[in-house]
């Protein structure tokens, strides 16, 4: 049988809201080992931990979205250090620079990943990190912090801006977009990654691999990733659900 694990995953978005929980009990009759369950904001980030207590299979990461930057408190970061300290919480994210959307003030979303950056390294956990249209400000960023752990989410950039990443000890982590027909860059992305960097994810409900594309993502369909990554790096299905499953238990020490 088959050994899936959506390290990247948004069950809780309102898409899900009808069902949900027979979507959570069927999984693991589908092949599903594991799902890391992602916050974007500080409500969701606690319905992740919650979530992940409750079930034995999913984990939850805590952190403020570039989205939600200007709607922070003034002791988030406290709130998040109470929440990292479930046993299930394995991550802080996810985190970054959203310059495609600036639904928040860049400056703001500086500071608030830069204090997230900061929160991580003090309670020694990995960052799941977002980064679109702010590839020079996010690599500045990252490189003043040395031995950072993380994982750079839903990768669709450059094979030289990930090499960057590697360097700065990432992992890369794709999604169904590497599926698409016009995804050469993706591809190529994928083919530079070593295989003990290499992560696959949904980022459900959004991006939706071939053949699913056009209906609601769910955890489920990171075979597809997975079969694809497999094509890419020439190695089979089963092997690469494994590899997945062990990079994954490795960065986040499950």
């Amino acid at each position: 049988m088959m050994r899936l694990f959506d390290t990247h995953a948004h069950m809780l978005d309102k898409r899900f809201d009808e069902d949900r929980e027979q979507l959570i009990a069927q999984m693991p009759k589908d092949g599903v080992v594991g799902v890391i369950e992602v916050g974007c904001c500080m409500d969701v980030s606690a319905r992740a931990a919650a979530l992940a207590q409750e079930h034995d299979y999913i984990y939850a990461a805590v952190g403020v979205h570039p989205h939600d930057s200007e709607d922070v408190s003034g002791n988030y970061i406290s709130e998040l250090e109470e929440l990292a300290k479930h046993k299930k919480v394995i991550a802080i994210g996810e985190i970054g620079l959203d310059y495609y959307y600036d639904n928040s003030p860049r400056d703001v979303q500086r500071k608030v990943f830069e204090q997230q950056i900061v929160l991580a390294e003090k309670l020694g956990l990995p960052m799941i990190f977002h980064m679109r249209s702010s590839t020079a400000d996010m690599l500045s960023i990252l490189q003043e912090h040395k031995g950072i752990r993380g994982v750079m989410h839903c990768y669709s950039g450059s094979v030289e801006t990930a090499m960057i990443c590697l360097g700065l000890g990432l992992h890369i982590s794709f999604t169904g977009s590497v599926t698409f027909k016009n995804a050469r860059k993706v591809v190529d992305a994928a083919a530079a990654v070593p295989l003990n960097r290499i992560m696959a994810e949904t980022d459900c409900p959004y991006l939706s691999p071939e053949p699913k594309r056009g209906r609601r993502n769910d955890p489920r369909n990171v075979e597809h990733v997975l079969a694809k990554l497999a094509e890419i790096k020439d190695v089979t299905f089963e092997q690469m659900c494994e590899i997945n499953i062990e990079n994954a238990k490795g960065l986040y020490g499950i």
